[in-house]
């Protein structure tokens, strides 16, 4: 029996009470444990981040830590960012703390070579006074004409000055790049020579006014990003020497040089002169700004440069230009096509394997555009190192120059295109000892021209392996195939959706021995096309053009018949002249109009009939997109969770 006067024994804790407050305590540690990481990370470990894109859009580039270790002095950074602009406008806010984040990872990275200010310009003050004074764009808020700035100036320890006018949140995928090239400037006072001989208007055409086109008095844009890396100087047409001060020259679409230029040239390589040769089948830009009207003759658009490459090791053709499916450019059709837009497939964007991803001045681009380019192949049994930057895809051929020449018809290319499965390269590097093009000394001079003085030592072989660039198309260079540039408050804005610019510069910085900014220009353009589905669009477009031309002429053909027979027989002399037709011609007549109603049908259905691989594709994704991966994932919570439960069972029993 109990004993009655001993007291109850109390009674044991539940177990689901301790857990409880273990877990509460459990819960307490982990988020002091947090916060203090959070702390001792604010202090000590503040430019640690860990970037998961795939372009490693957060990452300082190689190109940028490189600059930044060459730093000689210190350079000091002034943001000028008016808090109103930010306030009034998020996405200046936005992008305010984007820009600052950048400068602070520069600040960190520089070793204390760069330091950082940020100043708030409000109206009327010293400070508004400083930013206008170095040259930074002033933007009015409101229609009160308040303005507010957004922009950097650096400056070094000699006072020299750069600034970034305005921060576009339209280029900041080019923010690292902008930045870069700020500070390189200021630490690279001695830029590459590069001499441009040309026979198109890349600085600006004179005739505009003339032209009634004013936008064409302006310099193409690489010729504006080649300024503020390199020293440009022009070439006239008819040197007989190559200044020994240029380290690179620039020749763009040289058309009818006399013998003494060219050997100039030859000379220039053989005494180790790099060069960068653009040549061309057919200069869209040419033909473009080309005077005369109806019935002038068509213009000398072709180029090259046989003289000199074909003693080379190297060849360019110029008779034959070369089309590509993949990419081609959507133009506005003919006035009389059935489809308001067509391929063009002279006209066509280089992406993917395309691009030579081994070299540098290609290893990063996404997309560089052509117009109507020639190809580049090496001579039977030439000894130079033939690399190449751009290739066509295997989906192009050739053709004949003239169709683009003389009134080019994009729908009639179209239906002729056929792919040839062969690809050809259209830009390459050559690498190699050359023998010069004048083996026996320079030319003879025309009639009344002298030598020059300072003419030096004939070479027969150049010094040492001689480095060039070969690019059979000029259009790279022309601002529509590659960038827009929009008025921002009476200045122009360059906004690039292709990587001819960078493609160019990086070329001319390699050249000239300076490639620090290679990889990190290369990183501006980010487009990211829908491939596949852009393929079946254009093999269904090409294949539409092509059944379309087919009944395009037995329509024709149907109608003109029709015509005829239309047009009856011829009544006997000395009665009415008139048409008779007969029975036989009118039941011909019946069944040419059913036969023209059903090529219209025809016409009508093929192209409805080609796009269901499209249609299907989009169907199948948004399937994908909307049921597939929510039903995947739901699969695999299940299935965690079924598997949970049988580990649990296990360990009860």
């Amino acid at each position: 029996m109990p004993d009655p006067t001993r007291p109850p024994a109390r009674p044991p804790a539940r177990p689901g009470a301790r857990t409880l407050w273990f877990s509460a305590a459990g819960l307490l540690a982990a988020a002091a444990l947090a916060l203090g990481l959070n702390m001792l990370a604010e202090r000590f470990a503040t430019h640690l981040r860990v970037d998961l894109t795939q372009a490693r859009l957060y990452t300082l580039s190689d190109g940028t830590r490189q600059v930044l270790a060459a730093l000689r002095e210190p350079v000091t950074l002034r943001l000028y960012y008016s808090r109103r602009l930010g306030a009034e406008v998020p996405a200046y806010g936005a992008y305010a703390e984007r820009v600052r984040d950048m400068l602070g990872e520069y600040v960190a990275a520089s070793g204390g070579k760069l330091r950082l200010e940020q100043l708030d310009p409000e109206p009327f003050s010293d400070t508004e006074d400083r930013a206008t004074a170095l040259g930074l764009q002033a933007v009015p808020l409101d229609q009160a004409g308040e303005q507010v700035f957004f922009g950097l100036a650096a400056s070094n320890m000699a006072d020299e000055e750069r600034t970034i006018p305005f921060f576009q949140p339209e280029r900041e995928r080019f923010l690292e790049l902008d930045l870069t090239r700020l500070i390189y400037d200021l630490s690279s006072p001695t830029r590459p020579v590069v001499g441009v001989l040309t026979a198109l208007p890349l600085n600006g055409d004179p005739r505009a006014m003339m032209m009634r086109q004013p936008q064409l008095a302006q310099p193409q844009v690489v010729m504006t990003q080649l300024r503020q890396f390199t020293t440009l100087r022009d070439i006239a047409p008819d040197t007989q020497v190559i200044d020994p001060d240029i380290r690179v020259l620039m020749l763009v679409h040289p058309q009818n040089l006399p013998q003494t230029t060219l050997y100039a040239i030859d000379q220039f390589v053989m005494r180790g002169g790099r060069l960068l040769a653009m040549l061309d089948p057919h200069s869209e830009m040419q033909a473009a700004r080309a005077p005369g009207g109806p019935g002038a003759p068509p213009p000398a658009t072709s180029s090259n440069l046989d003289r000199l490459l074909h003693a080379w090791g190297v060849e360019t053709v110029s008779d034959q230009v070369v089309l590509d499916l993949r990419g081609a450019w959507r133009v506005r059709a003919g006035q009389n096509d059935r489809v308001q837009a067509v391929d063009y497939v002279a006209w066509f964007a280089m992406q993917g394997d395309s691009l030579n991803r081994n070299e540098p001045v290609t290893a990063q681009l996404e997309q560089v555009s052509l117009g109507s380019a020639g190809l580049i192949r090496p001579r039977p049994g030439a000894a130079i190192e033939f690399t190449p930057l751009l290739t066509s895809s295997a989906q192009s051929m050739l053709m004949d120059a003239t169709r683009v020449r003389v009134e080019p018809n994009p729908t009639r290319i179209l239906a002729d295109f056929r792919a040839e499965g062969q690809r050809h390269v259209i830009a390459a590097r050559l690498r190699g000892a050359l023998r010069s093009a004048f083996p026996d000394g320079p030319p003879a001079l025309e009639e009344g021209q002298e030598r020059a003085a300072d003419m030096p030592a004939h070479k027969t072989a150049s010094d040492d392996i001689a480095n060039l660039v070969v690019i059979n198309d000029t259009d790279i260079l022309d601002d529509r195939f590659w960038v827009r540039v929009e008025n921002f408050f009476g200045q122009p804005m360059a906004t690039p959706f292709a990587g001819n610019g960078s493609f160019i510069v990086n070329i001319a910085e390699q050249l000239g021995g300076s490639d620090a900014l290679i990889g990190l220009r290369s990183r501006g353009e980010s487009l990211r096309p829908f491939e596949v589905v852009d393929a079946i669009r254009r093999t269904a477009d090409a294949q539409y053009r092509q059944t379309e031309r087919g009944l395009q002429e037995r329509l024709e053909a149907t109608e003109r018949r029709l015509r005829e027979l239309r047009q009856g027989s011829t009544a006997p002399a000395g009665e009415r002249s008139q048409s008779l037709i007969t029975p036989e011609q009118r039941a011909e007549i019946d069944r040419a109009r059913e036969e023209i109603a059903n090529t219209r049908r025809q016409l009508r259905s093929v192209q409805l009939e080609l796009r269901r691989d499209i249609e299907a594709l989009e169907t199948n994704l948004r399937i994908i997109n909307i049921a597939l991966v929510p039903l995947l994932i739901t699969g695999l919570a299940i299935g965690l969770a079924l598997l949970r439960a049988r580990r649990r069972s296990a360990a009860r029993a």
